[in-house]
Parts: C-alpha cells; structure tokens; sequence
C-alpha cells in the first residue's frame, strides 16, 4: 500500500487532464472491469496488472477517489466515464474510459463506482505492479525495495519475473534487493541464509533494520543458527560501513554547497577589503538583499502566472541578474554616499558600515515584518540525484556549479579585461595607479558595487537552501571576513579554497560536536592558523593597506 500511495500522489491527474488521455490497452481492460462484478471483475483486474502501464495510474488513482461512474446507454449497455461532478439529472458528457472518446448520457441514469474491499485489495497489488513500471530507474528501483519490505508471496512473485526485463544495473540491483528483503520475512533455511548474504553483498541500508530485528529474535540453537547469526552480522557491518560512507559524503556535499554560497559572498569581499581597506560590516545585508529581491520576483511571478507552472520555474533565473543590480547599485551608492569619506580610517569605516547594518535590517523588518519569508524553488531545482546512495539536492548542486561559474568569471574580468587591469593596478599600488591616468575614485566605487552585487547572488543562493529573514546575513558576515583572513586579503583564489575548506570542516564538526561547538572550534582553528601565518594561507602582494 505504501508504494502504491506515494507513486499515486505524484502521479495524480486533475479532470482536466482525464478528459484528455490516451487509449491503451490497460484503459480498456479497466474499464471492462469496472462494469463487471465478482468473479469477472477480480480476472479482469489481474489482466489489467499484467497489461497496464505506467500511465494508466491516474485511472486507477480516480476510480479509487470515485471520479469514475458508469453510465446507462440507451441500448441498454453500460460505460465507465470520468466524471467527477455531483450526483443529479440531465445530460452531460465526460470521456469514456478505453478509447478516451466523448460520451453524452443521462446523469440521472448514471451511478458513481467506488471499488468494494476486495477490489481494493486487488488495486493495491495491481498499484504496486504499475509502480514497478515507471519510466525512471531510481523510482523502480525504490518501489522494488518498498514491495519487498512488505514480504508480500505475489509481490515476490511479480519482483521475480520483472527483474530479468531491467536492462539498467540501478534498476536490477533496486529489483535484487527487493527480492531479498522479500525473502527475509518469506524464505527458511537457505534461501534465508542467500538473502542475508545478498543484502550484505549490496550494502542494503533498507535493510538495516530487518537485519537487526532478525538478529534479535534468532537464537544459535543448532549449527544453521549460528551460520545464519554470523552472516546478519557480516552483513550488518558492511551496511553499517556503508552508512559512515553515505553520511560522510552528504555532510561533505552539504559543506561544498555552503562553501559555495561563501564563496560568491567572500569574492566580493576580498576584493573590496583588499583594494580599500574598508571593513563593511554591513556586508551581509548584501545579501540579505539578494534574498528578498529574489522574493519579490517570486511574489510577482505568481500574481501574474499562478505559483506553478512552466511561466512560474522561469522565475528563479529571472530573479539572478535583478539580485546582482540591487545590491550593487545599493552598494554604489553606500559607497559614494559613506564610506569614500571614509578611507585610511578603519575604526570609523567600521563603526559606520556596522550602524548601517542595524539601519537595513530595521528597514527590512519595517517592510517585510519580522518573520521570515519562503522562496520556493522551481521545479527543475526540486527533488534530489541518488549518486553512490548519497542524495544530491539539484538546488545545491546547482549552487555549486554556479559558484564556480562566478569564480571563473571574475578571475576572467580581473585577468583579461581593461577594468580588471586597472582594479589590479589600483591594487598593487593605488598613488602609482592615480598618477598613470586611473581613476581610483571611479574604480573604487565600481569595486564596492562589483562586491555588493556578488553578495546579493549569495543571498539569491541561500533563498534556495532556507528561508529569507531581516537577519539572514548577519549569519554568515563572520565566516566571510574569516574567509578572507585565511585565504589571503585581496587574494580570490586564496579565498575561494578558504570558502570551501571552511564550509566543508563547519559542516562535518556540528554533527559531532553540535551546531554551537562546532563553530566554536572552527573559529579557534581559525585564530591558531593565524597566529601561524598572519597574512593567510595565500598572503596577498597588494600595497592598499599600507595607507
């Protein structure tokens, strides 16, 4: 039932796309047994499990809510349509289930089918059939290992005579190890003892508690109790390494994707603290910025397209570009109207930037109220990639990729073009720079813009991986100036590998240590890596800070 429960919500139709469906031979073969009763019914049904495919879920999902009647033609015949409108007279006219062709009858005549218990009972294995036929390999394979579990004598059966049609070793290893899981409750003696084995051999974290259930009721009363104990504890060890396996790669992957987001927010940064010697504590709301901007396209996107749909996903990829020029022309005018009178004076940048934060974060809970607000994602970044039992979420995956396509794209601005020369120039030497024709002023102003525009994708970013709240930045300013500090000040690749290595390491010490120790630990880190190498791992040459 509950394979068949979660293939059946994903796949759930709305009436009109009922209307609208295909003829297949699974079609005709239901509708054939929604009119028949008993005996009939029950082979028809069992016909149907062998001949449906995938696609005929939605019927058998809409027969179940009641949306399918039977109606009364005037020669007497009766039809299964899909209608699911209230009971009453007049004629009206629905989609005829078989050949999807458009039937006029007299609701009057008609009668609403609802399945009796024992063709629900039947519909539940013809469910589980049907979810062992979806197009996608991982999702056959999860319905494999999810019938198994039910340890079901017809679900091994259908289990066993799929598994030879797999062509694709995800699919088949899915279908194995639901035949063993199967085998686990059903199977004695041997065949036992080839199950246990067999889910050791495919490392089978399903299985983990069978196993050790199993474990706790055998007892070692004779020489084939003791074979049997000692395998389900071979097996449970190689699923118990292969669980450290699988943690350790999610917990790495979810670093990587918050070394990303730092990334993009620590480019910024670097490159403003390394050119001006400008400490912005107000460098989060950048950020924060970046989130909301991306609310609000999301906000406007559903007022004019509904909040889903092909118009809607565009929404995300919209918003990107928009979050860049809100904080960056935020950023040139913080810039031009506070901090440029405020060079070669670090204590009062600092207090400045740091009451400037204060004042955005006020403004945004005056505008969007104190709670936080949600940003959904699209649904080409919903859902997750299965690779190596490691699950990957496609809006961090997505984070990453883009990550580095900033990075690559700023070291190809700051290396091969005439603004990254003179950003460059201004930052080996900024008196030589300004006596050779730039214009340091003009240059730090699109510098800080640059800065704060990569902030505000940062914080685009982050909308994808929680919520956006008038405080959200203010959450990873530390770790960005760390970044910084570590990798090197005005030095992007430097800060870049210190993004990674920092998210990574935070992400692997909260499990063990918990969320408020592990930070704890990575600043200490911090600080003694310091006290080494007090310009960071890649001490930048850039003379800015020396007044």
């Amino acid at each position: 039932m509950r394979a068949f429960t979660v293939f059946a919500l994903m796949s759930c139709w709305s009436l009109s796309s009922l209307q609208a469906f295909e003829a297949t031979k699974g079609s005709e073969i239901l509708a054939k047994a929604i009119v028949a009763t008993g005996e009939a019914r029950a082979k028809l049904l069992e016909e149907f499990g062998n001949e449906s495919s995938f696609g005929d879920a939605p019927l058998v999902e809409s027969w179940r809510r009641g949306e399918i009647w039977i109606a009364k033609l005037p020669d007497g015949t009766s039809e299964a349509v899909a209608y699911n409108g209230k009971p009453g007279t007049g004629m009206v006219t629905a989609a005829k289930l078989g050949d999807g062709k458009m039937l006029t009858f007299d609701l009057g005549q008609a009668t609403a089918s609802n399945p009796d218990r024992a063709s629900r009972k039947l519909l539940t294995k013809v469910g589980n059939v049907i979810a062992l036929k979806h197009p996608s390999d991982r999702n056959r394979s999860d319905a494999a290992k999810q019938l198994g579990l039910q340890g079901d004598e017809d679900g091994l059966r259908v289990l066993q005579e799929l598994l030879p049609k797999q062509a694709s070793p995800a699919a088949r290893k899915g279908f194995e190890e639901g035949i063993a899981l199967a085998k686990l409750k059903l199977a004695s003696g041997a065949d036992k003892l080839n199950a246990v084995n067999k889910l050791g051999d495919l490392a089978s974290l399903t299985a983990r508690d069978q196993l050790k259930g199993l474990l706790q009721s055998e007892t070692a009363k004779t020489p084939q109790d003791q074979v049997l104990i000692a395998a389900i504890k071979k097996s449970l060890a190689a699923i118990e390494s292969r669980q450290a396996l699988v943690e350790s790669g999610a917990t790495l992957f979810r670093g990587l994707s918050l070394g990303s987001v730092l990334l993009v927010v620590a480019i910024g940064l670097a490159i403003t603290f390394g050119l001006m010697g400008v400490i912005n504590m107000a460098h989060g709301e950048f950020i924060t910025i970046g989130g909301y901007t991306c609310y609000l396209v999301q906000t406007w996107f559903i007022n004019m397209y509904g909040s889903s749909g092909t118009a809607f996903d565009n929404y995300f990829l919209v918003s990107l570009p928009l979050c860049f020029l809100a904080a960056a022309l935020m950023g040139w005018f913080i810039e031009w109207a506070i901090v440029r009178h405020l060079y070669s004076r670090p204590l009062e940048s600092l207090l400045a930037t740091w009451g400037l934060s204060m004042i955005f974060q006020q403004a945004f809970r005056l505008k969007f109220g104190a709670a936080n607000v949600q940003v959904a994602s699209p649904s080409w970044l919903a859902g997750n990639y299965e690779w190596l039992g490691i699950t990957l979420g496609w809006n961090r995956l997505f984070v990453i990729v883009f990550a580095l396509a900033i990075l690559f794209g700023t070291l190809l601005v700051m290396a091969k073009t005439p603004v990254g020369l003179q950003l460059r120039a201004v930052m080996q030497n900024r008196r030589m720079a300004a006596s050779l024709g730039i214009r340091t002023a003009r240059m730090n102003g699109f510098t800080f813009a640059f800065g704060s525009g990569l902030a505000g994708l940062g914080g685009a970013f982050l909308s994808q991986l929680g919520n956006v709240g008038p405080s959200m930045g203010q959450s990873y300013i530390v770790d960005s100036f760390m970044i910084v500090t570590v990798g090197g000040v005005g030095n992007i690749i430097g800060a870049s590998l210190s993004a990674l290595g920092i998210g990574s390491v935070d992400q692997m010490l909260q499990p063990l240590l918990g969320p408020v120790m592990g930070k704890i630990t990575t600043l200490l880190a911090v600080i003694l890596l310091l006290q080494w190498r007090p310009g960071g791992i890649f001490p930048s040459r850039s003379r800015s800070l020396e007044g």
